[in-house]
Formats: C-alpha cells, sequence, structure tokens
C-alpha cells in the first residue's frame, strides 16, 4: 500500500529532456538577483542538480512548460559548463494541471521556500569557520561579500575570539591557519 501511495508522487518519475524541448510559462512572479542566481549556478556546479524542474506536457507543441524550476532551467541555457554536465538534459517532472492551476503551483512553489534567519546564518558562517573554512571560500560558497560576513562573525561572538590581538583585516582561525599549513 505505501509503495503504491509513493508511486504517485512526481518525484518518483524524474526524466531527462533535452533542454530545446523544455520552455518558460509567461506568468511567473518571481525574480531573482544576480547575486543569487549566481549562488544557484555554484550550486549545480558544485552539487549538480538536486531537484528537477517542475514542469506539464504541452502535446499540441511538444514541449515541457515550467510551473517551478525556471531559474535552475536559465542556469543551463546560460552557462555551457552546466549544460556540458549533463550533455544538455534537463531534470524534469511532469504534472497534469491546467493554466488556473498551473499558476496557482508557481505561487505556492515559490512562496514555500522561506528565507534564511541571521541568527541562523550567523551560526552556520561561526560553525564553517570554526572547522577553517577561509572567509574568501565562505563568501563564494554561500553567496555573501566581506562586509557581510563580517557582521555575521559579529553576530556569532567570533570576534571575542580576538579580544587580546591586534586589529588585523587578515584574522584566521587556528583552523584556518591549520589548513593554510596543510596545503
Amino acid at each position: 500500500m505505501v509503495k503504491e501511495q509513493l508511486e504517485k508522487h512526481p518525484i518518483n518519475n524524474v526524466i531527462w529532456i533535452p533542454l530545446s524541448k523544455v520552455k518558460a510559462n509567461d506568468y511567473n512572479p518571481n525574480s531573482v538577483p544576480p547575486k543569487e542566481m549566481h549562488l544557484l549556478y555554484v550550486s549545480i556546479k558544485e552539487d549538480g542538480y538536486t531537484q528537477p524542474v517542475v514542469t506539464i506536457y504541452d502535446d499540441k507543441n511538444d514541449e515541457y512548460v515550467i510551473i517551478d524550476g525556471f531559474h535552475r532551467y536559465s542556469i543551463m541555457k546560460r552557462y555551457k559548463d552546466i549544460y556540458d554536465s549533463t550533455g544538455g538534459m534537463l531534470p524534469v517532472v511532469v504534472l497534469k494541471k491546467n493554466i488556473a492551476q498551473r499558476m496557482a503551483s508557481t505561487v505556492r512553489h515559490n512562496r514555500a521556500r522561506g528565507s534564511h534567519s541571521v541568527s541562523g546564518m550567523s551560526s552556520l558562517v561561526f560553525n564553517m569557520l570554526k572547522e577553517g573554512k577561509k572567509d574568501e571560500d565562505i563568501c563564494n560558497e554561500l553567496g555573501m561579500d566581506a562586509e557581510e560576513l563580517l557582521k555575521l562573525k559579529h553576530l556569532t561572538g567570533f570576534s571575542k575570539l580576538f579580544k587580546k590581538c591586534e586589529y588585523s583585516k587578515s584574522w584566521e582561525t587556528i583552523e584556518q591557519i591549520k589548513n593554510k599549513d596543510n596545503i
């Protein structure tokens, strides 16, 4: 019984479709700033496609129209290395919905993503620093600039680790120093 229930979920039917057969919808109200788009590129480059693009199949035009995942689709269109990494194939799932249902689904997907809390991001950054990650790597991997990182360091109390030190723009944790020595 459980297997039959699970088989009804679209995630069980991910298919790889040529990018040329996938089209954007004309109603998505979502936009992503350039900085976050670059972070999405880094995410796909480093982790691969971890979520399929949600589509419907338009049999009249023999194409897949995006419900959710336009930006993942856009990254493949924009970056040759991502395109080449999948042979130009995009992972999709296909739903059967009319246009009104698709619009509602698009909004639900967009709004359900949530946002990051400052305290959660501060803790994450603190732990990455504690593990020896370099500031530059943290900024690149999390899509942050140096000022954002500095603010999060301050919020975590990270700066207290250096209260007896003379100020320097190149403060490093013991783990960062160890990692640099092992390179």
